[in-house]
């Protein structure tokens, strides 16, 4: 009898990878491989279900494996974890790593990536739709990596053709009386998010946020550098938030949450060109207590979630608990602190956990992350196993540190890295080529699916060490009832035996390699 259940299991996910599109790889001196999509052709991935007693494992590595499926069997555990030997981690083949399910933590939202003009642009740009639909069901598709986050900018960011905010005319119109979309959301932003939303098999969770309000908003007559809100505006830029929320609901766009500002330290730096508006703790704790807050919990869209900061992390400890411990009223009104990856080097982890043990009811979700951001780094190097690993490793960081979610830039950018109106360009994990015949998956998109697509909304981490050189990981139990552990491998290829109580599963981990394991919750 159980031979027969493991041949039928073994041929059960036999049949179903074959309904998987495999990568068509185009191999990068030097790097790794991208996947081509193009008029007639494009990779995908048929999530298995793990059938009692086995496990799943999907693996990518940088000599080109994309989700390689591997089916393998739960057994009766041989070792413990008294058994290892911490002196020869490094030196040994074999490393473990170890879950305690009982021991749980924060709950996923998802994860996810940036609707922008310079997406959009890329998108439509795509000369085919079947190229244009496979593009959104890659991310956003039960076939492709599942996405279930969008974050938008209100107005213009850099990552836009031309710096814009609404109702910039009349000036001094504190009333907003000429409050309207621009062009670019009617073209670009609002037909990619709905595109994006009608292709979810559940609702995808949009976070909007404001670069630059109006120049007359402004201590300064400017985009970017320095500059502040004038006082006797904090009112209209509550409201200019709800005018948005009003306007892309009207588009059929719910708005899932807001953000105080992008990167407000970028707006007490002088001449930084990128759109920017600067904040004091102290103005921003005033902002949120008694214009922001007030404004949305008293409308209509009430539920609207307020993130404070979205800024980096090393900001968190000055803007947050500083505004919050100036007006406590703050706390009432901000559901969670938005953290992007961009200074994540400069300060550690902990901090994160600080914030949840101050504010245990108040969620992390990370906001924004790009690579080749640095002046002397490449924007776009084309198959980067480096940067995929970045990510990875960045990703099991911060899930670590109770973040819920974590969302990426730019869903797609041209081979430059843009458009960006004061060329900041960066990669991003789809590029689109030049004459919109084909796109092209970056290792870094594989790299976030092995998260986005198996640890849905609702997953709850759990407890888990790795003992190995090299190896990253953290795990999770999910609302489909399978226990989900992602694990990166820096270095060679290696033996790994995950245990859980008296059950392990034997691993192998490919040299340079992204792993994720899923088994049936029963067999835990």
């Amino acid at each position: 009898m159980t031979l027969l259940l493991l041949f039928v299991s073994s041929f059960a996910a036999i049949t179903i990878s074959l309904a998987d599109n495999p990568c068509n790889p185009r191999y990068i001196q030097g790097e790794s491989v991208v996947c081509v999509c193009n008029f007639t052709y494009c990779d995908d991935l048929v999530r298995d279900e793990p059938a009692k007693g086995t496990f799943i494992t999907y693996t990518s590595s940088k000599d080109g494996l994309r989700f390689k499926k591997k089916v393998g069997f739960v057994q009766k555990s041989k070792t413990t974890l008294e058994d290892q030997d911490p002196e020869s981690e490094c030196r040994e083949d074999l490393h473990h790593m170890t879950m305690e399910l009982e021991t749980r933590f924060q709950s996923i939202e998802g994860f996810g990536g940036a609707v922008t003009d310079a997406a959009g642009i890329n998108w439509l740009k795509l000369t085919d739709d079947f190229l244009r639909a496979q593009l959104i069901q890659s991310y956003f598709g039960s076939s492709g990596i599942e996405y279930t986050f969008i974050r938008t900018p209100i107005g213009s960011c850099d990552f836009s053709t031309r710096p814009y905010a609404f109702n910039e005319l009349p000036e001094n119109d504190t009333m907003l009386t000429n409050f309207t979309l621009a062009p670019e959301d009617f073209q670009y932003k609002i037909p990619m998010i709905q595109a994006c939303m009608k292709a979810a098999s559940v609702p995808v969770k949009v976070v909007a946020t404001t670069w630059s309000p109006p120049r007359w908003m402004k201590t300064r007559d400017a985009w970017g550098g320095y500059s502040r809100l004038r006082p006797q505006y904090l009112q209209t830029y509550a409201d200019y938030h709800l005018k948005f929320i009003k306007k892309y609901a009207e588009q059929g766009i719910p708005i899932w949450a807001i953000t105080t500002t992008n990167e407000p330290m970028n707006g007490l730096v002088p001449l930084l060109k990128i759109n920017s508006m600067g904040w004091t703790p102290g103005l921003m704790g005033k902002y949120i207590a008694e214009h922001l807050g007030p404004t949305i919990r008293n409308s209509s869209f009430n539920s609207t979630k307020i993130l404070a900061v979205d800024d980096q992390r090393y900001t968190i400890p000055f803007w947050f608990n500083r505004a919050a411990s100036d007006n406590p009223e703050v706390l009432k009104y901000v559901d969670g602190v938005g953290v992007h990856w961009y200074g994540d080097f400069l300060t550690p982890a902990a901090v994160l956990k600080e914030v949840y043990k101050k504010h245990p009811d108040k969620f992390l979700l990370g906001t924004e992350a790009s690579a080749g951001y640095l002046p002397y780094d490449k924007s776009v190097i084309l198959g980067s196993w480096r940067r995929a690993e970045d990510y990875v490793s960045n990703i099991i960081e911060n899930l670590n540190h109770m973040y819920v979610g974590w969302i990426d830039w730019n869903l797609c950018l041209d081979p430059a890295g843009g458009p960006n109106w004061i060329r900041n360009n960066v990669d991003s994990a789809i590029i689109v080529n030049s004459n919109g015949t084909e796109f092209l998956k970056q290792p870094m998109f594989y790299g976030i699916g092995h998260f986005s697509k198996f640890l849905p909304p609702g997953s709850r981490r759990v407890e888990a060490r790795v003992a190995g050189c090299g190896l990253e990981g953290v795990a999770f139990l999910t609302p489909r009832n399978t226990v989900v552990a992602v694990l990166l491998n820096r270095g060679k290829a290696r033996r790994l035996l995950l245990q859980i109580e008296d059950k392990e599963a034997a691993l192998s981990l490919e040299a340079k390699s992204f792993t994720t394991v899923e088994m049936s919750q029963e067999d835990a």
